[in-house]
């Protein structure tokens, strides 16, 4: 997660930072106190906006990590009655309250916010809270009901073995993928020392990628970069990719993907 700051004078400004018509990388190090932001209704809160809708780029959905302090939070967290989220802690604890149920996320806690919801989110703890928010604009289709909500934790959530990978590529998939009330996936991926995506995976999902833990090197379009916990990744649709994870430790990212719908036209044929 974010840790604030800036950086010393003294300090290089040369970086792992890129944006091309291809893909971003925001490693950790851009994170600072200089580009936070504020919400309205939001209290004793700051984000780091890491993805937001670009016209020809990434266009499905934002991505904010959030910071609130204790006693902070909102009772107006979503301005946007069309948008779904959701939200995955990685530090502190937050009590989220869904209608009147209030249910209490430690870090791992991942939340499904379908559009419309009626939800706050509150810092009840002594020390600050950190979450992702992942928002999108609901493609409704008629004849689909739209989810509910849900509340769960990565640790209850089994790592599905990628075939023939004999449990070095996993993923933790929070709905089911054969699901098409859901437009987005919100998973967690997982590779032991070794393990790889073996090809270039070249696909109409656009990405948002936040590595939660350990390092690799991954392709993007022609581009092998290497990536750590705290960066984030940005892929628009078609953009190659795939990754080496080199240890030692496991090698783990947050994964956005809009799924299940058509691809929009902006003109009907008649």
């Amino acid at each position: 997660m974010p840790k604030g700051g800036l950086p010393p004078q003294t300090q290089l400004t040369t970086d792992r930072a890129v944006f091309t018509e291809a893909y971003a990388v925001l490693p950790r190090g851009t994170m600072t106190d200089i580009v936070t932001s504020q919400l309205p209704f939001w209290e004793q809160t700051r984000l780091w906006v890491i993805a937001r809708p670009l016209s020809g780029f990434a266009e499905t959905f934002s991505q904010y990590i959030v910071e609130v302090q204790p006693g902070g939070g909102s009772d107006r967290p979503e301005g946007d009655p069309g948008a779904e989220g959701v939200l995955f802690v990685v530090a502190g604890s937050l009590t989220l309250t869904l209608d009147d149920d209030e249910h209490r996320l430690a870090p791992g806690g991942y939340a499904f916010l379908p559009p419309g919801q009626r939800w706050t989110l509150r810092n009840t703890g002594d020390e600050a809270a950190t979450f992702h928010w992942v928002r999108k604009a609901y493609q409704r289709v008629d004849g689909i009901d739209v989810p509910e909500a849900f509340v769960t934790n990565e640790a209850d959530v089994e790592g599905r073995e990628m075939p023939d990978t004999d449990g070095a590529w996993t993923t933790q998939r929070f709905v089911d993928p054969v699901d098409v009330r859901h437009d987005m996936h919100v998973n967690i991926v997982n590779f032991e020392p070794g393990g790889a995506i073996p090809f270039p995976e070249t696909h109409v999902m656009e990405h948002g990628l936040y590595v939660l833990e350990g390092k690799a090197v991954y392709l993007l379009n022609n581009d092998w970069v290497e990536v750590q916990e705290g960066d984030f990744m940005w892929l628009r649709a078609f953009c190659p990719q795939a990754c080496y994870a080199g240890g030692p430790g496991r090698f783990r990212y947050l994964l956005y993907k809009d799924v299940n719908r058509h691809a929009v036209l902006s003109r009907q044929l008649v």
